[in-house]
């Protein structure tokens, strides 16, 4: 089912989220659910919280769309390592039509539980390092907005409130 992807300034998108304790069928269902919507939408990633559930789940494709899916579900995913720097442009399905140059490491090394409850490891560069940082960020209440310069954050804001119509 294609849920609805909550946007900035949702006050859901701040809250952290809980670790999934057990794979139950609802989790299955959030994940296909979580898939379903990235695909719609279209995404290369998605985090629980974007659809309002405050569980530690995260969907990744970074796949061409000309290509099959290589699709990665992360449950309680933690970056366990991570390296280099990048500096690249990012959006959010959460922050329509707005991009920006974020910070990030340029290597990750993530754990985390796959479907079927395996611990995995994805060692993780470029792009898809820096989808498993944005997502996992979402995990903790942060919007990529949250990691520009004060200036730049307080232009984004603006840029948002006249967008919703309230000109401040």
């Amino acid at each position: 089912m294609i849920r609805t992807i909550l946007t900035y300034p949702n006050l859901e998108l701040k809250k952290k989220s809980a670790p999934v304790t057990v794979i139950s069928d609802s989790v299955r269902e959030l994940i296909r659910d979580m898939t379903e919507t990235m695909y719609d939408a279209p995404g290369v990633g998605l985090a629980a919280p974007q659809i309002g559930v405050h569980q530690r789940v995260i969907a990744i494709d970074i796949s061409p769309k000309d290509q099959p899916p290589e699709l990665i579900v992360a449950i309680n995913p933690i970056i366990v390592d991570a390296e280099g720097e990048s500096y690249e442009e990012e959006g959010c399905l959460s922050v329509p039509k707005y991009a920006a140059n974020v910070r990030r490491h340029s290597r990750v090394v993530v754990k985390a539980l796959d479907p079927e409850g395996i611990e995995r490891t994805w060692e993780a560069d470029d792009l898809l390092a820096i989808a498993f940082q944005h997502e996992i960020d979402h995990l903790d209440g942060i919007l990529f907005v949250d990691h520009l310069s004060v200036l730049k954050r307080e232009l984004f804001q603006r840029k948002a409130r006249k967008a919703a119509g309230d000109g401040k």
